[in-house]
């Protein structure tokens, strides 16, 4: 699925948010968006699937669009057991035994097996992230959006985190789009990355990181030629 972003330019009433951004994405690959606070990067996101408008600009897509959100917050639902979460995502499903081999399959990815039946009061902060994940990946969409899903954990919970994402976007290879502040997550997770400036955002720079992500160690000198060329975009005066 190819995914091209086209001159797409968004305001809320005489507040110009982001002014003719222009990228695209490649197939199975992740790409994040590196930005400061407030610049438009979930409203950007929110475009993407379809929840709100642009003003001008386009989405080119080759086919149709299944996609998958995973937000900031785990927005899971209290009621319902860690494995109800994931099946109530699944509900859509006609094949009802693919389903549970889905629930089954990426619940072991997150590492949430043994806790299947617990309910989210009863999970860590870290494990309802992890838990957010698994149902996102679980259901079949060849787009995966990711908001800010990193954040607000310690930085072993973010290991954890980040691991567990990569088990899972290895297992079916999505397209991944998200977005993020912080550098060193772009760094350890993307293949491309799209800087923005600060509000009204404009596309300041798109860098390649053509390195495995298994195979990445951020003191390494690519790496850290990576990180500078990105501090440099991000530290570029307004235009």
């Amino acid at each position: 699925m190819s995914f091209s972003i086209r001159s797409l330019t968004k305001r809320f009433d005489s507040l110009l948010v982001l002014d003719q951004l222009s990228f695209s994405f490649e197939p199975s690959s992740i790409t994040a968006i590196l930005g400061p606070s407030g610049c438009g990067k979930t409203t950007l996101l929110n475009i993407v699937a379809g929840m709100i408008p642009t003003d001008s600009g386009d989405i080119e897509l080759s086919g149709q669009l299944s996609c998958s959100y995973c937000f900031q917050e785990p927005r899971l639902l209290d009621w319902l057991t860690a494995e109800d979460n994931v099946r109530y995502a699944l509900s859509g499903l006609a094949d009802r035994g693919r389903m549970e081999k889905r629930i089954e399959r990426f619940l072991r990815e997150a590492g949430l097996e043994s806790f299947r039946a617990y309910y989210p009061s009863q999970l860590s902060g870290g494990m309802q992230k992890r838990l957010a994940l698994a149902r996102a990946f679980a259901y079949p969409a060849e787009l995966l959006l990711l908001d800010e899903a990193f954040s607000a954990v310690d930085l072993r919970q973010k290991r954890e985190l980040m691991n567990a994402f990569l088990n899972l976007w290895k297992e079916e290879k999505p397209t991944v789009f998200m977005v993020t502040h912080d550098i060193h997550d772009v760094l350890l997770l993307a293949d491309k990355v799209v800087v923005l400036g600060p509000r009204p955002a404009k596309v300041r720079g798109i860098i390649d990181i053509p390195i495995l992500q298994s195979q990445r160690r951020l003191a390494d000198e690519q790496m850290s030629h990576i990180e500078q060329k990105l501090y440099e975009l991000i530290d570029m005066p307004a235009s």
